[in-house]
This record gives structure tokens, sequence and C-alpha cells, in this order.
């Protein structure tokens, strides 16, 4: 037989790779074993019921909507940001035509009850807010927040964006949760509210 000539276009060619018995860095696995047993470790050893030393201190009964413990102060901005920053946005200025302001809002700045009512029940149907006609849904938080969070958020908002209301404290939130108990429905916007004014 023979052999076939080698071309001098072959003999550039680098020959085929091929793998070698330990394909793997000894010094690579022994660091990705260390890595990794770190890791155990750190995490078996982290406990989730205490303050974190580092990120924003809220413990995981914060982060979960666990009612403060008794004496303790609410963060009404943590509240805002949670519940209602998503459609009236981080500065209150809400989305044209789909969610209302809250900064300059004739309903956040006048009669603390009726924003307590408002936020506890919820309100659907045309609302008039500085002018403009918004026809939306918004959420009842009775069920969702005890009386000192919903107090906490609505002194966040009365103070913020240039706003100047009084705070709203817990007693008051609590006596507007009795008064309008027997509620089971949304308020009708402009069409109840403007009663409460």
């Amino acid at each position: 037989m023979k052999t076939p000539d080698i071309l001098p276009t072959q003999q550039r060619e680098n020959p085929e790779p091929h793998e070698s018995p330990n394909p793997m860095p000894w010094f690579v696995i022994v660091l990705t074993a260390l890595l990794l047993a770190f890791g155990v470790v750190y995490i078996a050893g982290t406990s989730l019921d205490e303050a974190p030393a580092l990120g924003d201190g809220r413990t995981v009964a914060e982060l979960q909507g666990a009612p403060p413990a008794p004496g303790g102060a609410v963060d009404g901005a943590a509240v805002y940001a949670a519940r209602c920053a998503a459609c009236h946005q981080a500065t209150g200025a809400g989305l044209a035509g789909v969610f209302p302001p809250l900064a300059g809002s004739e309903w956040v700045m006048g009669k603390e009850t009726t924003l307590a009512a408002a936020v506890l029940h919820g309100i659907h149907g045309p609302l008039t807010v500085k002018g403009a006609t918004y026809n939306g849904e918004m959420p009842a938080f009775a069920g969702q927040l005890g009386d000192a969070e919903l107090a906490a958020v609505l002194t966040h908002i009365r103070g913020q964006w240039g706003n100047g209301a009084a705070p709203v404290t817990a007693e008051t939130v609590a006596a507007v949760r009795q008064e309008t108990a027997s509620r089971t429905t949304p308020f009708n916007g402009d069409a109840e509210l403007a009663a409460l004014k």
C-alpha cells in the first residue's frame, strides 16, 4: 500500500486536540471544594431571626410584614414603599390618568378621618384629585395593615413631597376602623367620599 503524500497545507495544520487523563487541574478541584464547604458553613451558622449587621437592618419578621413589637415604632416610609409606591410612585406623583398623585392632593391634606377611611376600605370609581378625574381601583388595606402601620403610612404621606398636614395617630385609625366596621365594599369615589370631606 502506498503512503499518501502529505501536502504543504496539511503540514501547517495543528494536531487534533485530545483530553488528558486528568482534564481538570487538582488545585481547581480543591478550591471549588473549599468554597463549597465555606458556603455551607456560613449559611448554616447564620441566624435568620436577628437583624443583619449589613443591609437595611430589617428582621425576618419585619420583612414578612409582622406587626411591630408593642411600643415599637413603625416605619411609615417602609410601609409606603412596600404597599403604595407601585401605584403612587416613590415620588408621590402617581401616574397621569391612571393613579392619582399624593403630592399636593386635597384628599391627603384634608380630613385625616376621610383619608383613613379611604385607605381602610379602598376606592372604586371616579375620584377627582387636583382637578383631574381618575377612574380606577384602590385596594382596601383594613385586613392587611394594623392601626399603627396605617397611622405610620398616613403620617408619612401627609408629611412628604411638600405636604404639610398633621400626623395621624393609631387611635384615630382605630376609631375610623370601628366606625366603618360594617362597610364591606370600597367607597364609590367622589360620590361617597365628598360627603366625608
